[in-house]
């Protein structure tokens, strides 16, 4: 019982650092380094042979600053947590964007942390991911309830086109809303419309331009606030 206790107590939860900047990555593995129940198995710039080492690290946490994330391959982290579900992902350093957010959400992050996150809450961060708990900023939090329940609300809907027509969107354009309002991002909507992603931004920006959108989740609410869906027969 004793001995079953001790390891219990010393049992380390074992970090892979995806990070940039030489600087910062050695500044969080000696920070990081410090706290008695972390162990940095390994910290290295992406590179296409990021995901064999973090798969073969045997890591808990894969712990990503927003470059790094941002040459991630769109499939990368999906892949290793379908491969490797204990393993939890947390993001650092990243952007207050709720398009980010919500793709992040998507691929299986467990934790996002802002660029003013501080050391201190970012070691907070793993611990709290490692007991089961998801960590990110509270506004960005409230954005991915309205687009949960926003995306379940429409599933079942179609764009009414005389109505988005009224509005003054090409059909294009429709066919383009229809997709923004499931959640797709740029390359998704590119993949599935077979367009180049700059075409697809253009069409995106002169909608919340057409909408007097902010952005385009507001777009989305837009519409649908002023039932520009209709129920699919």
């Amino acid at each position: 019982m004793r001995d079953g206790k001790e390891s219990h107590e010393t049992k380390m939860t074992r970090l892979f650092l995806v990070i940039e900047n030489r600087i910062l990555r050695e500044v969080m593995i000696t920070t990081l380094r410090r706290q008695a129940d972390l162990c940095v198995v390994a910290a290295v710039r992406y590179s296409p042979g990021a995901y064999q080492e973090a798969a073969a690290s045997g890591c808990d946490v894969l712990l990503a600053d927003q470059a790094s994330a941002g040459a991630f391959p769109s499939n990368f982290l999906p892949d290793l947590l379908a491969q490797f579900p204990s393993c939890k992902v947390i993001l650092f350093g990243m952007e207050d964007d709720a398009e980010n957010f919500v793709q992040a959400v998507r691929s299986g992050v467990s934790g996002y942390l802002l660029g003013d996150a501080s050391a201190e809450e970012t070691i907070a961060a793993v611990r709290r991911v490692m007991a089961g708990e998801a960590v990110a900023p509270a506004k960005l939090c409230q954005q991915l309830f309205q687009f949960v329940a926003r995306t379940t609300r429409e599933g079942s809907l179609v764009l009414n086109q005389r109505l988005c027509l009224s509005l003054g969107l090409t059909g294009r354009q429709q066919q383009l809303m229809a997709l923004l309002a499931r959640g797709f991002t740029n390359k998704e909507i590119a993949e599935t419309m077979k367009l180049s992603e700059f075409t697809v931004k253009n069409h995106v920006h002169r909608i919340m331009r057409r909408l007097n959108a902010q952005s385009r989740y507001a777009a989305v609410q837009t519409v649908c606030e002023n039932n520009y869906f209709a129920a699919a027969d």
